[in-house]
């Protein structure tokens, strides 16, 4: 009977004891949780970009033969590889008096048959004359001699002088050098005092004196009789 009462006095001895109390974990800071976000994408965010990177190059492996791609040398024929060409070419250069010309045109080709020929798709000269005048030329097509410093233009020839003086003809060579100019084709001419016809022109003395060749025909313009008379 002891015994009993004794083992039921430990129980009820047990039972009244208190429980411990369960620790809490401490909570993170705002800060601390942006820091260990920060961590996190600098070990995630280069996984992410090798991980692309590899699937990237190893893509081809899985699709078929037709779709890879490649990169290979390009194959130039010997009349590419002989033919140098230029876009939005320009040569600039002074003439024998030191008066500045420059010479511009979408494609310059060189020649096949002589290296210093450029072949020239929509040439324009620009002249600048020993008075400060300037001459243009333009044309569908040249062929500039770089040693002897003459161009040759032809289709759709335009020589504008800046006091308003305008020529068109077919074909026309321009002595870059001398800053002459002369044609032996048609050639048509207007300006502020009338308009002229002839059958070809020359541009003399740096663009002071234009003398028309063969057949020609002036008309003036009433102001310009006018002066004339007096």
């Amino acid at each position: 009977m002891a015994v009993t009462a004794s083992t039921a006095g430990q129980q009820s001895g047990a039972a009244t004891s208190p429980a411990p109390t369960a620790r809490r974990a401490p909570r993170l800071s705002l800060r601390d949780r942006y820091s260990i976000f920060v961590g996190t994408m600098k070990v995630l965010l280069p996984a992410m970009a090798a991980a692309l990177i590899l699937l990237i190059v190893a893509w081809p492996q899985f699709t078929g033969e037709r779709d890879k791609f490649r990169i290979g040398a390009a194959k130039l024929g010997l009349d590419q590889i002989d033919n140098l060409s230029m876009l939005n070419a320009r040569f600039d250069g002074v003439d024998e008096k030191s008066q500045p010309y420059s010479l511009t045109a979408d494609v310059a080709t060189q020649s096949r048959q002589d290296e210093n020929v450029i072949e020239l798709e929509l040439p324009k000269a620009d002249l600048t004359l020993t008075d400060g005048a300037w001459l243009a030329l333009t044309a569908r097509t040249g062929e500039y001699h770089r040693e002897a410093r003459l161009l040759d233009l032809a289709g759709a020839v335009s020589l504008f002088h800046d006091q308003g003086f305008e020529l068109q003809t077919s074909a026309a060579r321009v002595d870059l050098g001398e800053a002459t100019a002369e044609g032996q084709e048609p050639v048509k001419g207007h300006g502020t005092s009338g308009s002229i016809t002839a059958e070809g022109f020359r541009v003399l003395d740096r663009g002071q004196r234009i003398i028309f060749t063969g057949r020609s025909h002036l008309t003036l313009m009433p102001e310009a009789q006018e002066s004339i008379r007096q």
